[in-house]
């Protein structure tokens, strides 16, 4: 159990990524007196040479899935933490605290959850390689260094993004994406949440503008307005790129995160022992 006043932080990441790209944020965050987890997402628990030799076992997973794997570490913990998710993984903390869970959350550059309708082309441009074929819903697709730097690091020269791509990137499930993009036609999507919860823990989203092609600020502006309960801010970082946590500048993004989290989050209460949360099929 942590000390009073520093809950536990638990990371949580996105597409194309893996749990070592939060390396940074969790020694900050530790040197700042807190516990910090950053677990992977089902199938991810090897090395990232051996994700890119065979991400097979990645096949198939959806936002269901993953979120329903994050609850799992949550019911290990003696209190709820504070939940930061970047795109995929800010959809998973919209999720989880629609379900009840966490102290705060913290979703940066969010993918869009369902009733979000914004489109705009470069997000379309940076999913096509997984979009553009309807049989990567069940596979996992990698990203070429060119897509990568479009995607996640334009802002970059293209060295200094080949060399986090080397270090970071991971081939994803292409289900997560699919989910996303059909969910305003499913009531039963994956990426639902309730927008007038009145008791959900307190959501920071975090975004930029046009600078980040994979989930541009009008996405995220758009999903700040169709909130309408709790405590849901926004805060914009104008010209940063996609992968705004691991490119220049990401320590001003971190320490607003944990500074607005750390405020919000003891007036949050911890969970009731023995509650039960609903499994997300999609």
């Amino acid at each position: 159990m942590t000390a009073p006043g520093t809950p536990t932080v638990v990371l949580i990441h996105g597409l194309w990524l893996n749990p070592v790209s939060w390396q940074p944020w969790v020694e900050r965050y530790s040197a700042a007196g807190h516990r910090v987890l950053a677990p992977g997402w089902p199938g991810m628990d090897v090395s990232v040479e051996q994700l890119n030799r065979d991400p097979s076992p990645m096949n198939g997973l959806g936002v269901g899935e993953v979120s329903d794997s994050y609850e799992k570490v949550l019911d290990t913990l003696e209190e709820e933490p504070i939940l930061m998710g970047h795109s995929f993984g800010g959809t998973v903390v919209q999720v989880l605290l629609s379900r009840g869970r966490g102290a705060a959350g913290v979703a940066i550059h969010p993918a869009p959850v369902k009733g979000v309708l914004r489109l705009p082309v470069s997000a379309l441009r940076a999913s096509s390689p997984v979009l553009l074929n309807p049989a990567n819903r069940k596979r996992t697709v990698a990203l070429t260094p060119a897509q990568w730097h479009y995607a996640f690091c334009n802002t970059l020269p293209r060295d200094a993004s080949d060399e986090l791509y080397r270090r970071y990137h991971v081939p994803a499930p292409g289900r997560p994406l699919f989910q996303a993009a059909t969910a305003n036609l499913d009531p039963n999507a994956a990426t639902k949440v309730d927008f007038r919860k009145p008791d959900r823990a307190p959501l920071l989203l975090i975004g930029s503008d046009r600078t980040d092609h994979t989930v541009p600020g009008s996405i995220v502006r758009e999903t700040k307005a169709r909130y309408h309960s709790g405590v849901v801010e926004l805060k914009e970082y104008p010209g940063r790129p996609h992968f705004t946590g691991g490119t220049p500048g990401w320590e001003a993004v971190a320490d607003y995160a944990l500074e607005w989290a750390n405020r919000l989050a003891p007036a949050h209460p911890a969970p009731r022992p023995g509650r039960s949360h609903p499994t997300t099929m999609a």
